[in-house]
């Protein structure tokens, strides 16, 4: 796939491919944060076969649809530490040529303004190099979080999706934040929070 694999670098924050080689410390971080994680995380919906996920089955899910061009799973690394998740995924080609984002940072990490950087290295990444023309970025409405880095990154919001997404066992709304390849601005994203 165009743009993948790929490693993205800004100062100590390295994106990489998401590997097998993580399941410890993934396992680790996600441990230490399900409390805090676990108002944003995705749940399966009830009468659904789908159960969720371990690391290894999540692993080998999102290599296959990044070998077939649907996803780019990045791990987030700072100062050499597994810190979390940013994923590039939905890819759609041909006349679209669109993508959503979704992530999560180790609590111990949060603030430092890691996911904003994350997140412009990959839009930079999707619009420079793979080639895509729109990202989408979805957020709760009660995720200040998530809205202090659309609003960092100067998304603009395009829409609002009821009960878009099963998420802490219900139904949840999402404000819909989105970018094309013509917002960009000169050197990127990334110029916004450095």
């Amino acid at each position: 796939m165009r743009g993948w694999p790929a490693r993205l670098r800004h100062g100590d924050l390295l994106l990489r491919p998401l590997s097998g080689r993580d399941a410890r410390a993934w396992r680790e971080v996600r441990i230490r944060n399900a409390d805090w994680l676990r108002p944003w995380d995705a749940t399966v919906p009830p009468g659904s076969r789908q159960r969720p996920k371990s690391f290894g089955a999540l692993a080998r899910s999102l290599g296959q649809a990044a070998r077939r061009g649907q996803a780019m799973p990045f791990a987030i690394v700072v100062r050499g530490r597994f810190a979390g998740q940013v994923t590039v995924n939905n890819i759609v080609r041909g006349s679209a040529q669109f993508a959503s984002v979704g992530y999560w940072i180790d609590q111990r990490c949060a603030g430092e303004g890691i996911v904003p950087r994350a997140v412009a290295l990959v839009i930079d990444h999707c619009f420079q190099q793979a080639g895509l023309h729109r990202i989408e970025v979805c957020v709760r409405p009660e995720n200040t979080n998530s809205l202090r880095v659309v609003e960092k990154l100067e998304l603009h919001e395009v829409g609002f999706a009821p009960r878009f997404l099963h998420i802490d066992g219900q139904w949840r709304d999402h404000r819909i934040y989105a970018i094309t390849a013509e917002d960009l601005p000169p050197g990127g994203l990334i110029t916004r929070v450095s």
